[in-house]
């Protein structure tokens, strides 16, 4: 009469213990392709963000089952997208000072992600904290010019 209960309990123990592999490459993965095709660079900008956002969520769940590797590699895309929509806001002429819309969506977004990528530090050992701090310096910078471009006015 026992034997169906360990065998329930081991069944049990084994889902569980599968469950977050199991869940990680169920979501859906982002891709920084659509936003480099994008022929308007303000958009470009905007989809750049969207997948540095995303990007953010799968370096979590990555991290969340052990997998350095892959949090590794989604945080590099996090720096590659929000450098993406840097180099697109520049290619678009637009001067922050002036047409100030773009911009301060690129900041918004931004200190978001920075919020997030400081929350996930947080979660992280301290070992590898590493990791996430050339990433979160760069996001910085990117930010602050942006700021400080809206903040300056045209003259």
């Amino acid at each position: 009469m026992r034997r169906p209960i360990v065998t329930m309990a081991l069944t049990l123990a084994v889902v569980t213990t599968m469950l977050p592999y199991l869940i990680v490459p169920a979501t859906p993965a982002a891709d920084l392709q659509p936003a480099k095709n994008e022929p308007n660079l303000e958009k470009r900008s905007r989809l750049a963000l969207a997948n540095a956002d995303q990007e953010v969520s799968e370096a979590r769940e990555a991290y969340a089952v052990q997998n350095m590797k892959a949090t590794e590699s989604k945080l590099g895309e996090v720096r590659e997208s929000v450098e993406l929509a840097q180099a697109a806001l520049i290619a678009s002429g637009k001067k922050p000072g002036k047409s100030p819309g773009p911009y301060k969506y690129a900041e918004t977004k931004s200190r978001e992600l920075l919020r997030r990528l400081e929350g996930l530090k947080q979660e992280m050992d301290l070992a590898d904290r590493a990791v996430i701090e050339p990433v979160q310096n760069r996001v910085q910078e990117i930010h602050d010019a942006w700021l400080d471009g809206i903040l300056t006015h045209a003259k």
